[in-house]
């Protein structure tokens, strides 16, 4: 069983910057598919940003493209998101979640078999 943990949420003003981490306890019975989610009160949850392992590559909602970056570091088992320019309807839990198989569509929650318990970040105007 594989085990994710996030960290690094908090509460910044509009405009800040938070950085998340998603440590995995272990990448062997995961593909190299990585994804942040967030769900604010009242909404479903969304995917922010994905990431391939193996190669680096990424992508992005529209909502956050140019403000969020998303990366990996494999020897740690880590993927982060830093999170600039932040707004309000940016809030929420933010949840990293990890993929058994490949294939599947990246922002679709059912795409993925692991999911971490979240950290929650807060966006003050």
């Amino acid at each position: 069983q594989v085990r994710l943990v996030e960290s690094g949420g908090g509460s910044v003003q509009a405009g800040g910057s938070l950085r998340l981490s998603c440590a995995a306890s272990d990448y062997t019975y995961i593909s190299n598919r990585v994804a942040w989610f967030r769900q604010g009160p009242g909404k479903e949850r969304e995917g922010v940003a994905h990431i391939y392992t193996t190669s680096g590559n990424t992508l992005y909602a529209d909502s956050v493209k140019g403000r969020f970056t998303i990366s990996r570091d494999n020897a740690e088992n880590t993927v982060y998101l830093q999170m600039n320019s932040l707004k309000p309807e940016d809030a929420g839990m933010y949840y990293c979640a990890a993929a058994r198989w490949s294939g599947g569509t990246w922002n679709f929650p059912d795409s993925y078999d692991y999911w971490g318990r979240g950290t929650q970040v807060t966006v003050s105007s």
